[in-house]
């Protein structure tokens, strides 16, 4: 078995209003940042598994965000894996 280290990133759907990302746009105007726009907020999961291959530890990330991590519905999800010492 190798390990594996699994950087994810869920973010919710561009037609999903963001009330958190729409809050943090409206501060930056408050601190003089009013060029920053469009902020949308979301979450990064790191984790860590065993699997045989790469291949296969891809398919359980991807298992994983889709059954517990993501909400399909209103988040989309990428990640990366990269086999760790």
């Amino acid at each position: 078995m190798k390990k594996f280290q699994a950087e994810i990133d869920v973010m919710p759907k561009k037609e999903i209003l963001d009330p958190q990302g729409k809050a943090v746009t409206g501060s930056m105007k408050n601190l003089g940042l009013a060029e920053i726009q469009n902020v949308r907020i979301g979450k990064h999961v790191t984790l860590e598994l065993e699997a045989d291959s790469a291949e296969t530890a891809h398919a359980k990330v991807d298992q994983a965000c889709k059954s517990l991590l993501a909400n399909l519905i209103m988040e989309s999800y990428s990640f990366r894996v990269e086999e760790v010492a």
